[in-house]
């Protein structure tokens, strides 16, 4: 995604009081991104109600904005590379801005579909300048906090996102409902954007290449070919085309790896990290885990409010516990329990989770419709808990065979590659949900009905922990903790 340099940088951003003004700049940007899936999952339910849109539609209102922002999360930072990455940052946060404006407006579902696909596109211009400017502003042993910091962003998001979307959404401020969950982030993205013209340094890569046109070309087809008929194949009684298409995804996504092994320089994905064991075992727990969570919580937060009659409030205050759960233990994880347990600790994660998993599980099947708030708080820390062990870390054990000089670029596929997952968990996750339904089931029908679906869905995301699992074995005991890699400050200002 950035590229990097073995060697320390000039530092840029000026005095420490303005490199920490600029600092929150950049990780007011990163949490919007981080809170607008959060945001909107609560919601899902008004927006269907609200806009008549279909199954396939709620799906991708999280998949479409997820696929798009983790195609072109590589190429973002290239762009920030080549073009400056204040003035790429600067970019997408306009542009951020114009489709949550959009989004507010939308009258139909595939209105909304398309805004959100922009928005996506917007954040990946937007997402990976933050690191990188990090790495520009603070020399390598200063960059600890901030890097914690940024970190820390996840946590705050996943407790955070749900809350605020029903606060949002509930308020119904001047009759706008769901819309205030996108129209919120105008005035905060302009007020960004001002701060960012005035208080970020510019930067941009000594060694920048060309992009890789045709590989995103490749990827991009395959993906969509694969979760297009996943969305849709519900709503159209899964015709011929559905499976063509998705047996189509494989030669294209084999076309792709063909063409990142024939690309001498700057390939959209650098085969060379798959030498890596270590990278090959973080990528799969990514790619699945990611899928894992964000499909589940699809489909919970659609169940809660279908299913057992939560109110949208109800429903985004019932996973706080996964949240914070996930807060407090990748603390423990990072802070206290790698260093002496190592890859220990993720695994012990991904079978707690699993463990949520399947009381969840446990607990529909045995009080169906009439599933308490309590008894759906144990799954969810278990599961959280479970989460904050593994993903917090699972990123310095993917990184500790591939050389320094690789390691900006192994970062930035693993951070694409765990946004694909999500947009192939939500897909595929989805899909099985709705797809067990009946399709135009009675308010009476969705108790029983959706809590059955429900129950026999969590059998995918379990199945995809427990290949998570067994991937963690190609993760090294301990991880190398290395000083973090330097980006190239030339042509570094004060902003």
């Amino acid at each position: 995604m950035t590229q990097v340099e073995a060697h320390a940088p000039e530092v840029a951003g000026g005095s420490p009081r303005r490199r920490t003004a600029a600092l929150t700049v950049l990780l007011i940007g990163m949490l919007m991104d981080l809170l607008d899936t959060g945001i909107v999952n609560v919601a899902l339910p008004p927006i269907q109600e609200d806009l008549n849109a279909s199954s396939a539609a709620l799906q991708w209102l999280i998949a479409g904005y997820s696929l798009p922002f983790a195609i072109g999360l590589i190429t973002g930072g290239r762009l920030g590379d080549l073009y400056g990455r204040k003035r790429v940052f600067m970019a997408g946060m306009g542009l951020f801005v114009l489709t949550s404006l959009l989004c507010t407006v939308a009258q139909t579902g595939g209105q909304l579909v398309a805004f959100r696909v922009a928005q996506g596109l917007a954040a990946a211009l937007m997402v990976p300048q933050v690191i990188a400017t990090i790495q520009v502003m603070y020399a390598p042993h200063e960059r600890a906090r901030p890097l914690t910091a940024a970190g820390a962003m996840y946590a705050v998001s996943s407790v955070c996102g749900p809350v605020v979307g029903a606060l949002l959404t509930e308020s119904d401020i001047a009759g706008l409902g769901w819309r205030l969950i996108f129209l919120v982030n105008v005035p905060v993205g302009l007020l960004t954007l001002v701060a960012a013209h005035f208080l970020l340094p510019e930067s941009r890569s000594a060694t920048a290449t060309r992009l890789d046109i045709v590989g995103m070309v490749l990827v991009a087809i395959g993906l969509l070919l694969l979760l297009y008929p996943l969305a849709v194949g519900h709503e159209e009684d899964w015709p011929a085309w559905t499976f063509v298409s998705m047996v189509l995804s494989v030669p294209a996504l084999a076309l792709f790896v063909v063409h990142q092994r024939q690309r001498a320089s700057s390939p959209l994905l650098p085969m060379s990290l798959f030498q890596h064991r270590s990278f090959t075992g973080g990528m799969a727990i990514l790619l699945l885990g990611f899928g894992a969570v964000f499909g589940f919580f699809l489909t919970f937060t659609v169940y809660l409010q279908n299913g057992l009659g939560y109110s949208v409030m109800r429903a985004g205050v019932a996973g706080i516990w996964w949240g914070l759960a996930a807060a407090v233990f990748a603390g423990l994880a990072i802070n206290v329990l790698a260093q002496r347990f190592g890859r220990r600790i993720v695994q012990v994660g991904l079978v707690v989770t699993t463990l949520g998993l399947l009381a969840m599980l446990l607990v529909i099947r045995q009080q169906g419709p009439d599933a308490s708030a309590v008894a759906l708080a144990l799954p969810l820390l278990l599961g959280g808990a479970g989460m904050g062990f593994s993903i917090s870390i699972v990123m310095d054990f993917a990184l500790s065979d591939v050389p320094v000089t690789e390691a900006g670029s192994a970062s930035g596929v693993l951070n694409a590659l765990q946004q694909t997952g999500a947009a192939i968990g939500v897909s595929a996750i989805g899909a099985l949900f709705f797809g067990l339904l009946p399709s135009e089931p009675t308010p009476a029908e969705w108790a029983d009905d959706s809590s059955r679906a429900f129950e026999l869905t969590l059998l995918l995301p379990v199945g995809m922990m427990i290949v998570a699992f067994a991937a963690s074995f190609l993760l090294p005991r301990l991880a190398a903790h290395r000083e973090a890699p330097s980006v190239t400050a030339d042509a570094a200002t004060s902003g």
